[in-house]
């Protein structure tokens, strides 16, 4: 196991490339499956998560290899039809597999899913979908089980925008009789991105990038080639980043679109940034002012950012609250950056951060993905060493990001620790 030491104050300078999105391309890579052939995935991240769907492939008999950002899969000869509790436990998004497998083999076993350590984010969209579009769904042993004859289009309306749910219910419905159409789906990047990759392949989807996807089911689909979009995620830490610690930054590699959210609440706390049509500069020069966010949906701010802008809140002269809709108990970050001395208070789905405090370097532990990346930030502008132990959960969404960090200015350094 590794652990980050950071030494926090120091400034920040130059620019940073942001990676391949890791959402994008865990979707995109199960809709390989769809289509027998070769396929070539460009700015591919080199992330845990990654290499965990890698496996799952492997155990498919899929052929899988990722090189310099660029991944080779070869789909033609699938052997399995099972996706294993020792892959899915590591990582929601294998959950994906279920859709293209029963689109293109009318069968599968998938693992109930695992992931992030906070939360119960239920599948039953997805199933509902699946189901409606003629595939008899069963739970065995802590695994769903699906057959289907052949899958029947209809109309398919969801409870919420489910990101999953809208990605499996559409790699599913590429390949049915008839037409699909699917109300309330997810608009994120990561699905519009998705659904450009399948009409590549061949499908027929209409109204991409919307709320109302209608999909025309075709017999058959071909392999293709893809580059994958910008992670704005990643983009998003980094400009908090350069805010957090007062700093004028430059991203690249990003798109600007995708992070209108971000961009609105950062102004509004009084950074400024130029955007341009890939990359974005960020200059703070002072203390933020306190902003209340509330997470929402796509185009809203996105839960993903939560906890980064709870650790940014936390040098603003003032009193800010962070709601959160998505996830209510996405808060394990806090207790750690009170550890660190951060004021902070929690009420239901709240969370109130009084700033101005000065934090000190604690030794402190993630439990998931992004509140590590929020420790991260604590880390930069507490007095003292910090120690991040667990960054395994850093490394499932962030490409090198202590390396990154570094080259802007960082005092931080990647160690080996005995400490799981």
């Amino acid at each position: 196991m590794d652990k980050f030491v950071i030494r926090g104050g120091n400034k920040l300078k130059g620019s940073v490339i942001i990676s391949g999105a890791k959402n994008g391309v865990l979707a995109i890579m199960p809709a390989t499956m769809l289509a027998p052939g070769t396929y070539t995935l460009e700015n591919v991240p080199n992330l845990r998560d990654v290499w965990t769907m890698s496996q799952l492939f492997f155990d498919l008999g899929i052929h899988c290899e990722l090189t310099n950002n660029q991944m080779f899969i070869d789909t033609t000869n699938i052997k399995s039809y099972e996706a294993p509790y020792e892959h899915v436990k590591k990582m929601r998004a294998s959950f994906y597999v279920l859709g293209p497998l029963v689109g293109r083999f009318g069968r599968a076993k998938v693992s109930l899913p695992g992931g992030c350590a906070w939360g119960p984010r239920p599948v039953d969209l997805h199933l509902k979908g699946l189901e409606k579009l003629g595939t008899e769904i069963s739970i065995e042993g802590g695994y769903v089980i699906a057959k289907a004859n052949k899958l029947i289009g209809t109309q398919i309306h969801l409870d919420v925008p489910s990101v999953g749910a809208t990605g499996n219910i559409m790699m599913a419905a590429v390949l049915a009789k008839g037409t699909t159409i699917i109300s309330n789906a997810a608009i994120e990047p990561e699905i519009t991105a998705l659904a450009k990759f399948l009409v590549k392949m061949g499908a027929k989807i209409y109204g991409i990038g919307t709320n109302l996807l209608e999909i025309e089911g075709v017999d058959e689909l071909h392999p293709t080639n893809e580059v994958i979009i910008p992670d704005r995620i990643e983009a998003g830490t980094f400009l908090i980043a350069g805010a957090i610690t007062e700093s004028k930054i430059t991203i690249e590699n990003c798109n600007p679109y995708h992070l209108t959210a971000i961009i609105a609440k950062l102004e509004e706390a009084g950074c400024e940034l130029e955007v341009y049509n890939d990359k974005i500069q960020i200059t703070a020069e002072e203390p933020p002012k306190p902003v209340d966010v509330t997470t929402a949906v796509y185009p809203g701010f996105p839960t993903d950012m939560q906890s980064q802008w709870v650790a940014y809140m936390l040098k603003s002269n003032g009193v800010a609250r962070i709601t959160e809709t998505i996830y209510p108990d996405r808060f394990k970050h806090v207790p750690e950056l009170q550890r660190m001395g951060a004021q902070i208070e929690m009420s239901d789905n709240t969370a109130i951060v009084y700033g101005g405090k000065k934090l000190s370097g604690a030794i402190v532990m993630g439990s998931d993905l992004r509140g590590s990346a929020a420790l991260l930030l604590g880390a930069l502008i507490a007095d003292g060493e910090s120690e991040i132990l667990r960054v395994y959960h850093i490394d499932r969404g962030y490409e090198t990001i202590d390396k990154k960090l570094k080259q802007l200015g960082a005092d931080i350094e990647r160690v080996q620790t005995d400490f799981y």
